[in-house]
């Protein structure tokens, strides 16, 4: 069979069998040319530099606390070597493997990736299927379904990348499957398992599973050659052999393991290195090297290249996707030396996974600095009607019967009363008086000394601040907290008009007293001295 038409027959079989598969919740669109997208030129010149070709076969590995996606290809050498690493920009749930559906955690394990597991018609522009539940994770009883690396920075349950991103591993992939691998491996971890974040970690509830994982990193990392997974008793087993090679094994994933024992070929380069890791990790521990905070709260990672590219947006394309400024990848850990071009856009909807923690621990404290906004200025009743003026008797007539003095001795102690400071009013009496040190008296014109009352009048209020009752015998409202506390002013003297009064002088400013007719007012308030209503009447002069 010749290269061209094989290289059709296999990209036939990968649409057809892609039809069928969507990406996390995926919908049915139309097939695209995106799907047969070819490799940048800059891409190819990597793999050459590399000593690799375009159709050898890949590798991935997935890092989810680094929020990193490796892309290993296997070199002329027959080793895999470090092609790309790609930032992710988005995963779900926590570090530990996802156990059941609708717990939007992502898989964690080794998982087998076939041509029919690519998907061009992908809700999220590309994807593939990372084959979730495995051999293991149906031995445990784990549920859940169509489990993707896809793009559109939207995770559910699956490693979501840019659409720049999954369109270059597409393709990488896509090539390797037209270079006769059968299929490619795909390593989900929690963390970049050496022996110091093994140690930081080993107060994690799924620490005993991160160590079996730790076995197939290290059967990697020390080989640089693909493990050979097994699953046998609810757990993996990497490079086993048969004892005698008489027979090939056969594994049942909730079975008892068969005897078996590790690969000559690999063995010393694994056990040497295991060995290390665990001398490593034990001295880590031995030291106290602290542990991890928790991720309570936090709903999956981002990679900090995206992280820091939210917050300062450079604007929107025409799909409603951020414009990602350029990236230099000089910082980060198994990338190309240099990448001038944007990872990708993010969605406009794209959202930091801390987002919504840090907002729930930022509502209390809202809720403490509250009460330090209050003003304690006063506040104006807004509602209060202005006070009237008393009805006053025409000029000439004699005041009401009540109002006039009852006695000889206060008629004719009147006449030569002097100024004098007036008695402090009795407390049943006080909230009768009006224009004594509340807020019902307006700020006068320029009103005239009187010779009756020479108390000192009260410090003219805001006129926003005026609160008077409806009858004039009503008690006044109550002062506000700035005011409250301050001592009631002596209620002034009741004047009385004396029939033999002298007459006034020219000189003299004007006598008032409370039974003559006050001049108008701009503001309809009454000035200077008020009525005094006697305790135990019910008229209100209205």
């Amino acid at each position: 069979m010749n290269r061209p038409f094989a290289r059709a027959l296999l990209a036939s079989a990968a649409i057809a069998a892609a039809i069928a598969l969507a990406g996390c919740d995926a919908e049915s669109i139309s097939p695209t040319g995106r799907a047969q997208a070819p490799l940048s030129e800059k891409m190819i010149a990597e793999i050459s530099a590399k000593n690799m070709d375009k159709e050898s076969p890949i590798l991935a590995r997935i890092f989810k606390e680094e929020s990193e996606l490796e892309i290993w290809k296997q070199n002329k050498d027959g080793q895999f070597a470090l092609l790309k690493t790609y930032p992710i920009c988005r995963w779900s749930g926590d570090l530990g493997p996802k156990k059941k559906e609708g717990d939007r955690q992502a898989p964690e394990g080794f998982y087998t990736i076939t041509p029919g597991q690519m998907n061009p018609n992908s809700s999220y522009y590309l994807a593939f299927n990372t084959g979730y539940p495995n051999a293991y994770d149906r031995a445990m009883g784990y549920t859940g379904a169509e489990l993707m690396v896809h793009g559109d920075c939207s995770s559910r349950g699956c490693y979501a990348m840019t659409d720049e991103q999954i369109q270059e591993i597409y393709a990488l992939a896509r090539e390797s499957f037209f270079g006769g691998q059968k299929s490619f491996q795909l390593q989900a971890y929690p963390f970049r398992m050496t022996g110091l974040n093994m140690a930081k970690h080993r107060n994690n509830p799924n620490f005993a599973f991160w160590k079996m994982l730790k076995e197939g990193y290290d059967h990697f990392n020390a080989t640089h050659q693909e493990p050979k997974v097994a699953v046998c008793d609810r757990r993996y087993v990497f490079d086993p052999v048969s004892p005698d090679d008489s027979r090939p094994l056969s594994f049942n994933a909730k079975a008892a393991c068969p005897a078996y024992q590790l690969d000559r070929n690999v063995a010393d380069a694994v056990l040497d290195h295991r060995r290390q890791e665990q001398y490593k990790m034990a001295e880590y521990i031995a030291n106290g090297v602290s542990t991890v905070p928790s991720r309570a709260g936090v709903d999956g990672g981002m990679n900090p290249i995206f992280q820091a590219k939210l917050a300062p947006q450079g604007g929107f394309d025409n799909n409603g996707r951020y414009q990602v400024a350029s990236v230099s990848s000089s910082s980060i850990p198994g990338s190309l030396p240099s990448v001038t071009e944007a990872p990708g856009s993010l969605p406009r909807t794209t959202t930091p996974p801390a987002a919504s923690a840090a907002a729930a621990k930022a509502e209390p404290a809202t809720k403490k600095v509250e009460p330090a906004t209050k003003t304690s200025a006063p506040v104006a009743v807004a509602n209060a009607p202005v006070p009237r003026a008393a009805p006053q008797p025409k000029q000439g007539e004699a005041p009401p019967s009540e109002q006039k003095p009852t006695t000889i001795a206060g008629l004719i102690g009147s006449w030569f009363s002097g100024p004098k400071e007036a008695a402090p009013a009795p407390e049943k009496e006080q909230a009768v008086v009006r224009g004594a040190n509340t807020d019902l008296a307006a700020k006068p014109k320029q009103a005239a000394p009187v010779r009756a009352a020479s108390a000192t009048a009260p410090a003219p209020a805001p006129a926003a601040s005026v609160a008077a009752a409806p009858k004039p015998r009503e008690a006044a409202p109550k002062p506000v907290e700035a005011t409250a506390r301050a001592p009631a002013a002596p209620a002034p003297t009741q004047p009385v008009q004396s029939a033999k009064a002298e007459p006034p002088q020219a000189q003299q400013p004007e006598i008032r007293t409370a039974y003559t007719t006050p001049p108008a007012s701009s503001n309809g308030l009454l000035s200077g001295a008020q009525p005094v209503v006697p305790v135990g009447t019910f008229n209100s002069f209205r």
